[in-house]
């Protein structure tokens, strides 16, 4: 009886340090999460639409419970938003922004291009639309936003590389052509070379971003070790526009890798989670608020900043008799001198009093 015990113990001994170790594997993946803001969308202002993206180290979605994901505006917790969960976040729109240069001929880069689209868009929902745009020394919309997925892959089975680099300039006509679409957006730009031709830059396609919002993620297929040559790569400057756009950077090397962003670009996209609150500053006042996301029971934060727009600051429909008091007061001031000026020429021609003598011998009366 004594020896049936044995196997029992050492099974309770043994499991013993999982089970301490359990809370502790718990808490690291909690802190390997990564929780980031990738569009706010004002267009409906002061009802804001924020989406947030939950993936862990490796860049891969992570689900989670909505009720998990915390948001505040100016340090303030917002109080019962609309929470939509992972894959609920609606129809999804990315412009493939690609470049086509005559480096992209070189190790047959334009055909793993073109696969890794390819795979793209065979991950598109249903309800899904995405276009094409291309650039070179020209940028060229070779394919209109569409759901339409025999259109996107003859669009894409058609590129050839040829010509000069001119992102940047591709980047703000993207902008301008998602600029109408609602909902959740994004742009995908490949290169593999250095910007040398647009006359436009990064600061450029950060303001163009509207009050819809969209996000920007680069992907770079080049040589970091050759910066400043035509067949370099300067990551710094593709990283930087990405992390103030919403997006993400990501390197691939050869074809597989390549193809294996695009997929798990998709997959991040549609597993984003929707919250929509009313602004507690209701006013488009063109006051800059910032907003931060987290993740409770966890490490997890980022902040990010979103501005309603504005020229002047709106007048709430409280303050109109006080606007209205005020731009009395000011007519006043504004015209009570020339009032008093007629007023006092009128009191001197009614005394019968001349103005100059002299002047009035020197007047002549032309018939």
């Amino acid at each position: 009886m004594r020896t049936k015990k044995w196997p029992r113990v050492a099974l309770t001994f043994g499991l013993l340090p999982l089970f301490l170790l359990l809370p502790v594997l718990t808490v690291s993946a909690q802190s390997d999460l990564h929780i980031r803001i990738t569009q706010v969308d004002t267009s409906a202002f002061p009802q804001v639409t924020v989406y947030v993206s939950v993936t862990d180290a490796a860049g891969e979605p992570v689900g989670v419970e909505p009720e998990r994901i915390q948001l505040s505006e100016n340090g303030q917790a917002i109080q019962s938003p609309e929470m939509s969960g992972s894959g609920e976040i609606g129809p999804l729109t990315t412009l493939l922004v690609m470049d086509v240069s005559g480096s992209m001929n070189n190790n047959a880069k334009i055909d793993a291009a073109k696969q890794a689209a390819l795979a793209y868009v065979e991950q598109m929902r249903p309800g899904d639309q995405a276009g094409l745009m291309v650039y070179n020394t020209e940028v060229t919309l070779v394919q209109p936003v569409t759901p339409d997925r025999e259109a996107l892959i003859t669009a894409i089975n058609s590129l050839a590389a040829d010509g000069n680099t001119a992102m940047f300039d591709a980047i703000l006509q993207a902008e301008q052509v998602l600029s109408p679409v609602g909902g959740r957006k994004a742009i995908l730009v490949l290169t593999d070379g250095i910007d040398n031709l647009s006359q436009a830059a990064t600061e450029d396609v950060i303001s163009a971003i509207g009050p819809s919002g969209v996000s920007i993620s680069t992907i770079g297929l080049g040589d970091p070790e050759q910066l400043g040559t035509n067949s370099g790569l300067d990551e710094t400057v593709l990283r930087s526009l990405a992390e103030q756009a919403g997006g993400v950077y990501s390197y691939a090397n050869d074809p597989e890798s390549l193809q294996g962003l695009y997929e798990r670009y998709a997959r991040a996209l549609q597993s984003e989670y929707r919250i929509t609150f009313t602004s507690t500053s209701t006013l488009r006042d063109g006051l800059t608020r910032s907003l931060t996301v987290s993740l409770a029971g966890g490490a997890a934060s980022e902040e990010a900043q979103y501005n309603p727009g504005g020229v002047l600051p709106e007048v709430s429909a409280q303050s109109w008799p006080l606007f209205g008091a005020i731009l009395a007061g000011l007519l006043v001031l504004l015209f009570a001198p020339m009032a008093i000026g007629r007023l006092a020429g009128a009191f001197q021609g009614a005394g019968g009093k001349p103005k100059s003598s002299s002047k009035a011998k020197g007047r002549v009366k032309l018939k």
